[in-house]
């Protein structure tokens, strides 16, 4: 299914003659694809790096993402006027990933941090890909391989490594519940970006969903955070990273416009270019990449189990990604569900 009506499809069905070139373009648009989901996994895994500092200078978690949020609807604002037909067309869409993809994720991720250890909020939150493979073979019932399902185990287990979860387990059942909450919104931002319609011209832009999204995240989050307490002299001092003074203005723009405004726009285009399953295995590199941004800018070593772990989430993402069957295409006769499951290249045979 494309994201948010990709034309793609109506244009192979009108272009017959260009049928042998159709696997070519289909592996470069998926290298790029998942080249913009490791833009996007770097992009998100970067916000920590530059939030840990102003929220160490005293500024409130919740606040950090509210300037997050509204910083980047804001300079997603002119994209939105553009396409304000889609608040008439496709209202339900625009409100969903407002309040799932963007204020969902975010709010329920540091309230469960404030209640149980981050390790394990971050672990619980990356088991979104395995929901994503079971949203996509029992609610869509599409097919999944047996080595793309292998795949996720192997990245959240890596995953578990890489924030070393046995070092302060804690079960606080509120607090889990608002983990496993992330983990459902994230689900939903990746389904959310698989939506769309065949309508050609008239299928919603995907800047314009997520310039809306963050609109709808703002207003959620503006009363979950009320920034109106917030202390804004902060922002007119500096932050310390690892011993460098750095202006709390330019974290407030990094976290603005790289981990959030190109996280969102190239994390959403590459479920287009890929699948919610996909593109949900990828992102569980945001974890590693976090951590070794924290080890790089911040002083915070790894260890030797969060190195292996960081090398099986390598392992685990390249093989979901190589192996996760291509969307059917409609017309192709012959081949079944299990065809698809059991070919050994993982796709269609």
């Amino acid at each position: 299914m494309p994201v948010f009506g990709s034309q793609e499809s109506s244009q192979g069905k009108t272009q017959g003659t260009s049928q042998p070139n159709l696997p070519g373009r289909a592996e470069r648009g998926r290298g790029f694809g998942l080249g913009l989901a490791l833009v996007s996994a770097f992009a998100f895994g970067g916000s920590g790096v530059a939030a840990k500092p102003l929220i160490e200078a005293g500024l409130d978690p919740l606040h950090v993402v509210w300037l997050r949020v509204a910083g980047a609807a804001l300079v997603m604002l002119p994209v939105a006027w553009r396409h304000r037909a889609l608040v008439r067309r496709r209202p339900a869409l625009l409100a969903g990933f407002g309040l799932l993809a963007v204020a969902g994720v975010q709010a329920c991720y540091f309230a469960s941090i404030s209640r149980i250890p981050v390790g394990v909020a971050l672990l619980i939150e990356y088991l979104a890909p395995a929901l994503v493979l079971g949203w996509v073979r029992f609610v869509q019932r599409r097919p999944v391989t047996r080595a793309a399902a292998f795949g996720v185990v192997l990245a959240v287990g890596g995953l578990a490594c890489v924030v070393e979860v046995w070092s302060g387990l804690s079960f606080d059942a509120v607090g889990l519940l608002l983990a496993l909450g992330a983990a459902c919104c994230q689900v939903g931002y990746f389904v959310l970006s698989d939506q769309g319609s065949d309508a050609g011209e008239e299928a919603p832009d995907p800047l314009g969903v997520i310039a809306y999204g963050l609109l709808v995240g703002t207003v959620v989050l503006t009363v979950i955070a009320r920034p109106w307490g917030m202390d804004w002299q902060v922002l007119a001092r500096s932050a310390d990273m690892d011993g460098s003074a750095v202006p709390a203005w330019a974290l407030i723009g990094w976290i603005v416009l790289v981990a959030t405004v190109i996280a969102y726009v190239t994390g959403v285009v590459s479920v287009r270019r890929l699948s919610p399953q996909v593109a949900g295995v990828v992102a569980c590199l945001e974890a590693v990449i976090a951590t070794v941004l924290a080890w790089v800018m911040l002083g915070e070593r790894l260890s030797a189990p969060q190195l292996a772990g960081g090398a099986i989430v390598l392992v685990g993402a390249f093989i979901a990604q190589s192996a996760t069957p291509a969307k059917p295409e409609a017309g192709v006769a012959g081949v079944s569900d299990s065809e698809e499951e059991l070919s050994p290249s993982g796709s269609a045979a």
